[in-house]
């Protein structure tokens, strides 16, 4: 990748040895998903000399989602207090499941409904400091709950401006305008997912079709 792309290193699924395979880089992108990426970066560093773009994850194999979505639900349980192994809290099982889902897609194999991470036209980013340090965004990447979703610091931010939700809620809404610019939408549920040219872009901007599908 780039030079310009800051890529967040140690790798936080790698780290937590997702199977990737050997040689495999899970920053990889689709070429003209990164040509946006540095358009996009070149917006921000019009607005904000000082920040730049940090890459947290990118192309994501079918087999990581999978191992991914089970290690989120593992976490929520064991947030929650849950025994995942105990058959009497099936039904509380359940309502993790479909908390999880929100966020992370189903690790599906059919080719037409690939998981947008596998497509390599997904990215999860962050701003960054000159120093290279991400900035407190008000939510972890990855986060399941109320607090990654775009808008949440909204109306905090609003009632008071100079309050660290208003801060959040600007930083949030900056990542955004430079990616838009660059033509990416935001995943509804997530402040640090963007796409161009996979499933959920073309639903967003309603487009006759994806431009890329799965990747292996």
């Amino acid at each position: 990748m780039e030079p310009a792309l800051l890529c967040l290193r140690p790798h936080p699924y790698a780290s937590l040895g997702a199977p990737y395979g050997p040689g495999s880089d899970p920053f990889r992108l689709r070429q003209g998903v990164r040509q946006r990426l540095l358009l996009a970066q070149d917006e921000l560093q019009r607005l904000q000399p000082s920040l730049r773009l940090g890459i947290f994850d990118a192309w994501r194999p079918v087999v990581v989602q999978s191992f991914m979505v089970e290690h989120a639900f593992l976490e929520e349980c064991r947030r929650r207090q849950l025994d995942a192994s105990q058959p009497s809290q099936a039904s509380r099982h359940e309502e993790v499941r479909q908390l999880v889902e929100r966020f992370w897609a189903p690790p599906s194999s059919d080719p037409t409904t690939p998981p947008p991470h596998s497509t390599g036209a997904a990215v999860d980013l962050t701003l960054v400091s000159e120093a290279g340090m991400p900035l407190d965004m008000g939510g972890e990447i990855d986060a399941i709950g109320a607090v990654s979703e775009p808008h949440f610091y909204s109306e905090l931010a609003h009632r008071n401006p100079d309050s660290a939700e208003a801060v959040w809620h600007e930083r949030r809404e900056l990542l955004a305008s430079c990616l838009s610019v660059a033509g990416f939408v935001r995943h509804p549920n997530e402040w640090w997912h963007f796409s161009y040219g996979d499933q959920l872009w073309a639903w967003s901007t309603a487009a006759a079709e994806a431009v890329y599908g799965r990747s292996d």
